[in-house]
């Protein structure tokens, strides 16, 4: 079986058959730096850092565009809200949102784009709906022509009698279902100059402009998040169709992070940041939970999803280190059947996971009866399998994780090994009041401590 993706404009699941031989071109929708990065906000990244993997393990050249959107109403708002200049509150939550993929093993994408830095591609490709008829200025904001595109809604599958752009009203607008391409200047806010009047560009036309520029009219794969689908995607594809560009062959979209039924999102209150989740389980763990669910399934978050990932991922780590230390040094191998059809069935993680965790038990069990060249060849496999994944536990990222989380916790021993003397001393000289202070830290700083006919035994409480 070859690949076959679920493509969001013909709702079904097609063969993928990139537009060059050789060759995958896609184009991510990536952040609005407006804020701190959330669980639900690095998804799409790590959904679609899998298919890079698993495309580049097919044999094809990946071209993967990620996006910077660094200019947009949200920005304007918080930045004026906090007292910083825009551009400075965009580049801060730019490296916050990088560092977060970075953390999370997305491999680095072969261009990251910014809208600013875009600006005459999107007043080109403005000036051509202009000339075809597709756009209008008015009143210095340019608008795009909903009616003149008749395919219009043939991605999200909305009436055209039922749209809404979700924007304020214009008195420019010609017909209240079309949407701005440019917004004209307002005081204070930043601008740039263009033919018809200083201004900023609308959050649709940016992608558009920057996926034809790096990518060229036509393109393998355009992907985001589900809440991507209207008015975002509907309105770069109208624009870019009625430019006279293919665009994107496909289109893929991962589903939410929820918490409560309800999708993350920093105005419902309940987001997750990148930082605050990294202090209850390693990168790696977290990077487990996000890409076990099928891209397309919703991932309803949990502390106890979460901690069941954390100890399902160890035993795949725990397997893994075990070959080395038996058999020494384990080279990656060929994947399995089940993974290869699981993969090409829609990128079928759930059921790749499960050979994954196949060939660890097989492992184990080779282990268990001494034969260790058996249980080599499954460690190389599940080494290959769990790289496509980004989850390899002997990959230059995650081993130098394990180190420093060892290194954190020998110091982290030390200490409190320490503390755990000094308590020991104050109770022999009965000073309990100190004894029970330094008890008392050491529950603050989350260890627990036992007392048994052994002595003091101490655990972190989170693990």
């Amino acid at each position: 079986m070859s690949l076959h993706l679920h493509d969001t404009a013909t709702r079904t699941t097609r063969e993928f058959q990139p537009r060059r031989a050789g060759v995958a071109s896609i184009y991510v929708c990536g952040a609005t730096v407006q804020g701190v990065p959330h669980v639900g906000h690095v998804r799409s990244g790590l959904n679609f850092d899998v298919l890079r993997r698993w495309l580049a393990h097919g044999g094809l050249d990946v071209r993967l565009v990620r996006n910077v959107t660094d200019i947009d109403d949200k920005i304007l708002t918080k930045a004026d809200e906090a007292g910083r200049p825009w551009w400075e509150w965009a580049a801060t939550h730019e490296r916050a949102f990088e560092h977060a993929y970075d953390r999370l093993g997305c491999l680095p994408p072969s261009a990251l784009p910014r809208a600013t830095g875009h600006i005459t591609q999107m007043i080109e490709l403005v000036q051509r709906l202009i000339d075809g008829g597709h756009a209008y200025p008015a009143s210095g904001d340019v608008y795009f022509s909903v009616a003149s595109h008749p395919e219009y809604g043939r991605l999200s599958g909305q009436r055209l009698d039922d749209v809404q752009q979700g924007e304020s009203a214009a008195g420019g607008k010609r017909d209240p279902r079309d949407f701005t391409l440019w917004k004209g200047a307002k005081p204070g806010e930043p601008s740039w100059p263009t033919p018809w009047g200083a201004g900023r560009p609308g959050w649709h036309l940016e992608c558009s402009a920057m996926a034809t520029y790096y990518l060229g009219s036509e393109f393998d794969v355009h992907g985001g998040g589900l809440d991507l689908v209207f008015p975002h995607h509907e309105n770069e594809l109208a624009q870019s169709h009625a430019a006279g560009d293919g665009f994107a062959r496909y289109w893929l979209h991962n589903a939410w992070v929820t918490m409560s039924g309800e999708k993350m999102s920093k105005s419902l209150g309940n987001t997750l940041s990148i930082p605050a989740v990294l202090q209850r389980a390693r990168a790696s763990e977290l990077r487990y939970y996000l890409v076990t669910p099928h891209y397309r399934s919703t991932v309803e978050f949990s502390e106890e999803g979460l901690s069941e990932a954390v100890a399902t991922y160890r035993r795949i780590e725990s397997f893994v280190r075990r070959v080395v230390q038996r058999t020494g040094g384990v080279e990656r191998g060929e994947v399995t059947p089940e993974f290869t059809a699981a993969m090409d069935d829609d990128l079928g993680t759930p059921q790749a996971i499960a050979a994954v965790h196949g060939a660890v038990r097989d492992g184990n069990a080779a282990l268990d009866r001494g034969a260790d060249e058996e249980a080599r060849t499954a460690a190389a496999a599940v080494r290959t399998m769990t790289d496509v994944l980004g989850l390899d536990p002997l990959s230059e990222q995650w081993a130098e994780e394990s180190s420093a989380e060892d290194a954190a916790l020998g110091a982290l021993g030390e200490l409190v090994e320490s503390m755990l003397e000094q308590r020991a001393r104050a109770r022999a000289d009965r000073d309990f009041a100190t004894a029970d202070q330094l008890r008392d830290r050491l529950l603050d700083s989350g260890i627990a401590v036992e007392d048994t006919p052994d002595g003091p035994m101490w655990t972190l409480k989170d693990r």
